[in-house]
């Protein structure tokens, strides 16, 4: 990572163009995490001695890039907790996917039931005990080859929500072995990029567009699309 990933900062928040391949927060691995380098960032740029305030206001997987907003800020941490939690920020992603979807554009809604200890998300047709529904929008952005390219809009923030909710509908994501891509990308990524959030700025009540470059990563270039 670069200070070039930086899209956004302000004195009370922080985002970033996160690469594929980093944790947003620490896990079992204790490998380094985009957390930790945009503390590292704060601390250098403001001279700030000792522990940086810094948290994140949600998650995208390891695999996934894009997009990633930290608070600065108790108030602002508070506050941009509870927009997440009342879906009102906005979220597109690109999805490349392997499969033209029988429909130009739609809708997807599933029950997700997480496996914690596989860390596997299934996708079901109906309400089942501890599933949570799930609705995503799609549609069709462009085609080149084998691959389509999708922008995909969750309405809801559940764990592997797109990458599940594709496959289930015959769509896997290009380099996503976890749900039915045949074969992994050189570099290990998948193809999956949050390119823009939408919000009302938490403190200064103004509305904020937070965009991504996408990745020039293998599978952008496979695709054509840049």
């Amino acid at each position: 990572m670069t200070n070039n990933a930086i899209i956004f900062e302000d004195n009370h928040l922080l985002a970033v163009n996160k690469a594929a391949g980093w944790l947003v927060q620490g896990d079992r691995t204790g490998d380094p995490t985009l957390a930790d380098w945009a503390k590292a960032y704060i601390g250098e740029k403001y001279e700030k001695p000792g522990a940086v305030f810094l948290h994140p206001a949600h998650r995208i997987d390891r695999p996934v890039s894009g997009a990633v907003l930290f608070a600065r800020t108790d108030k602002a941490l508070g506050r941009l907790t509870t927009l997440f939690r009342e879906k009102k920020v906005a979220k597109t992603y690109l999805a490349l996917v392997l499969s033209v979807p029988r429909q130009p554009s739609g809708e997807l809604r599933h029950f997700l039931l997480k496996d914690e200890k596989k860390n596997v998300v299934k996708a079901l047709p109906h309400p089942f005990r501890d599933a949570k529904e799930s609705i995503t929008r799609y549609e069709i952005a462009g085609q080149a080859g084998p691959f389509v390219l999708l922008r995909v809009f969750p309405l809801t923030g559940r764990p592997h929500q797109i990458r599940v909710q594709l496959s289930a509908m015959g769509c896997p994501i290009a380099g996503d072995l976890k749900y039915g891509a045949p074969d992994a990308l050189p570099d290990a990524s998948i193809g999956l990029h949050c390119l823009r959030m939408e919000l009302i700025h938490p403190v200064r009540q103004e509305p904020l567009v937070l965009e991504a470059e996408p990745p020039d990563q293998l599978w952008w270039n496979l695709a054509g699309i840049r």
